[in-house]
């Protein structure tokens, strides 16, 4: 397996495939660089190297007591970079993996990343504050910790409905596609899955927003049951300058997989301008 060793000594386990400008690719909680399955076959046919990393705490990445935050998460992310002395890099994020994206580059600077993709991430900030009236509760992250802690297991099953939008009248829901959710899911460590929740839910990507001086495609679902996309997206799309908002009309959040054909295309077409 490719893994490299962050300074603190964190097994990060990675993909890395092919030849080309190249991609990378941060996932969703609480799932695994296999998320990307769909858009990371399609580039890599593409003539793009792609290259995608289990979060630490999620898949074959080590399994840490600490760090399960985002500056850790964008300091792996970077170690990753430096590492591989990856440069003209587009990087692209699913929900806590577009959390990842825009700390990076808060953070890190975007001397490496020529283009940015946020899908359905979770900035700027998903909790209701007094600064944003429009968040969801934070009743609503203690009852997902609520369940990561009592049962992990039947919380994930569950959750994969309403990731997906199986649980609408007219779905067609996809059992492997939920067991592949629940497979990612337990794959990771109950300490990680329960740290991330605040992580992906309670910090402020405002300012980190507002640092991405790159060309941005902010794309989400107007079906999307898990992050809100009137606080998401469409905040997120008037903090980044010059970025540019696509809706994919009924998609879920979990899109990269249930519409993997327009998103893949989104995708291709930024890559090409």
């Amino acid at each position: 397996m490719n893994t490299f060793m962050t300074t603190d000594g964190t097994s990060i386990y990675f993909k890395d495939w092919g030849t080309g400008p190249i991609v990378t690719f941060s996932h969703g909680w609480p799932l695994s660089a296999d998320a990307w399955d769909a858009q990371m076959l399609y580039l890599v046919q593409r003539g793009y190297r792609v290259i995608a990393h289990d979060r630490r705490g999620h898949g074959r990445s080590s399994q840490t007591w600490t760090g399960n935050n985002m500056h850790t998460y964008a300091d792996d992310l970077a170690e990753l970079v430096e590492k591989l002395d990856l440069k003209e890099i587009t990087m692209v994020g699913h929900s806590t993996g577009g959390g990842e994206v825009a700390r990076y580059i808060g953070r890190h600077g975007s001397e490496r990343v020529s283009k940015a993709v946020l899908i359905a991430s979770v900035p700027p900030i998903m909790v209701k504050t007094e600064s944003n009236p429009g968040g969801l509760p934070k009743s609503v992250f203690d009852d997902i910790r609520a369940g990561v802690r009592n049962n992990r297991a039947q919380f994930f099953r569950d959750l994969s409905l309403s990731f997906y939008g199986y649980n609408k009248a007219d779905a067609e829901a996809s059992e492997g596609v939920r067991d592949s959710f629940w497979h990612q899911g337990m794959q990771s460590s109950i300490v990680a899955s329960y740290d991330c929740i605040e992580a992906f839910s309670e910090t402020d990507f405002t300012e980190d927003l507002k640092k991405m001086n790159i060309p941005t495609l902010i794309l989400q679902g107007d079906a999307d049951q898990i992050v809100p996309i009137d606080d998401a997206s469409i905040l997120s799309a008037k903090l980044v300058k010059g970025s540019v908002l696509k809706v994919i009309p009924g998609a879920p959040h979990g899109l990269c997989t249930t519409h993997a054909d327009q998103v893949n295309a989104e995708i291709l077409a930024f890559l090409k301008t």
